[in-house]
């Protein structure tokens, strides 16, 4: 893509693919967008579609699929065991991730589930760049340790690092002499990095690490979920590998570690997941767990039209053309946003565009969930849904007491192939307003709190009446426009 140039008008993102079905959209009036916001008790996840216009709230599940995918969906063997379907499946992650082994299962966190019921013993410790939710839940149901090892740079919002979701090789050493080799139950490194902005990580810190956990005889895991991305950004942005197919970056990424798992809805654009074993006995440990929480080894719980998709997704993640269109949208609205002063993550990364709260929303302090106000904001002047990455989605510790994220974020995602350029600019232009009139806003506090993963359930309400405020200043300088 970035050797096509522009020679009469202003340079844009271009897309390698045409629409050929489309879903309608609704944007709602504002007073009906209050009305949907307080039902939903200021929480994105309550929200209905329907009460919706542009969902960013993940890419989860919500890319585009291609007509490949569709139609292998057509061909799908629906055996219940011994699938052709599965056998596909099985050779295309033998040939992407030259690993022998591989069980299916239902979604990237079932996963995390099973690997950490198999390798988690009470008192040992996970190490990782950084947490992601449901891993972070699954290791402490397991009663294990999680330790973040983020290297410094990957806290900082407003940076050049082209790979801030690198892990800190001096703290892993450290963290190995502390507890000993024995009581790390693997080193998990996310690919990219999902709560600090989509942050990609270097191949040269993934060998690094490998490196470290061969000599401790430590087993090493990638969630390659957000892979495709942070192909793209190796290729682009590592010197050492400009000059190599993504196929060759994909191979030498994947020869580094023992286990990879990967949830389907972000990885392929179709719903399911899976786990590669280098080792026969993880592998077998794991497939004897299969039949009694998701299913038989050739499915997994997944549709096996799914499973066709899924194979037809994991090939597409070569395709530089394919992996591109997500990261490029995502710098194009970064750099929208940055001409207006906006404060966003820097250097743009995978997955979204993240608006940094902190910066955005300085008057509200973290007890009272700047990122979380900054969403419900956002979405009483554009209806558009994003979703919050700081202190909300971080759960109490043991005595009660809130845990503040290091980075308070509101994610708007930009699911592969759904929006377009004008999507993109009424995105802008509704941001800058209320970035513009960011002194209306103010916190949220809790109303109903549930124990764990409180971001998708609980219900919150405003400390005053700033929302009122805010719709009649949005009222008075857009008149009757939507």
């Amino acid at each position: 893509m970035k050797e096509i140039k522009f020679l009469y008008q202003k340079a844009v993102p271009l897309e390698m693919h045409k629409a050929r079905i489309i879903q309608k959209i609704n944007l709602l009036p504002v007073d009906e967008r209050v009305k949907a916001n307080q039902k939903a008790g200021n929480n994105a996840h309550l929200l209905k579609t329907s009460q919706v216009f542009l969902d960013m709230l993940t890419d989860s599940g919500t890319n585009a699929m291609i007509d490949r995918q569709l139609g292998a969906m057509m061909e799908a063997d629906d055996a219940y065991a011994g699938s052709a379907s599965f056998d596909k499946l099985d050779a295309k992650v033998r040939e992407l991730f030259g690993i022998d082994y591989f069980v299916p299962a239902h979604q990237g966190r079932a996963c995390e589930h099973l690997l950490c019921r198999v390798l988690i013993k009470p008192g040992m410790t996970v190490a990782m760049n950084h947490h992601f939710t449901t891993t972070k839940g699954h290791v402490k149901l397991a009663k294990g340790e999680l330790a973040e090892l983020l290297k410094e740079e990957g806290w900082n919002a407003r940076s050049s690092c082209p790979f801030k979701g690198d892990m800190d090789l001096e703290k892993l050493g450290q963290l190995i002499m502390e507890k000993g080799p024995e009581q790390i139950a693997f080193v998990r490194m996310e690919a990219g990095t999902n709560l600090i902005g989509g942050q990609p990580v270097s191949y040269e810190n993934i060998r690094q690490v490998g490196k470290i956990c061969r000599k401790h005889g430590i087993k090493y895991m990638l969630d390659a979920s957000l892979l495709s991305d942070n192909l793209y950004f190796i290729k682009e942005r590592e010197e050492s590998c400009r000059r190599m197919s993504i196929r060759d970056i994909m191979k030498k990424i994947c020869a580094c570690f023992d286990i990879i798992y990967f949830s389907g809805r972000k990885l392929t654009s179709s719903r399911g997941g899976g786990i590669a074993f280098r080792n026969e006995d993880d592998y077998i440990k794991v497939r004897n767990l299969l039949p009694v929480y998701e299913g038989f080894l050739t499915y997994g719980g997944i549709s096996v039209r799914e499973i066709e998709s899924m194979a037809v997704g994991l090939e597409e993640t070569l395709d530089e053309n394919f992996i591109c269109q997500g990261p490029i949208f995502i710098e194009e609205m970064t750099n929208l946003l940055l001409q207006n002063q906006v404060p966003v993550v820097t250097p743009p990364g995978g997955l979204g565009v993240h608006l940094d709260a902190t910066r955005f929303l300085p008057n509200i302090p973290q007890s009272q969930y700047p990122a979380a106000a900054l969403h419900v904001a956002l979405y009483l002047c554009s209806g558009i849904r994003g979703t919050e990455r700081g202190s909300l989605s971080e759960d109490r510790d043991e005595n009660g007491k809130e845990v503040y994220a290091k980075m308070d974020l509101l994610r708007l995602a930009l699911p592969r192939r759904v929006f377009s350029l004008s999507h993109i600019h009424f995105a802008v232009d509704r941001i800058t307003w209320l970035y513009k009139n960011r002194e209306l806003v103010h916190g949220l506090r809790f109303e109903e709190e549930p124990e764990t993963l409180r971001f998708f359930f609980g219900r919150l309400l405003p400390v005053d009446d700033w929302q009122k405020k805010l719709v009649d200043k949005f009222k008075e300088d857009f008149g009757d426009s939507l």
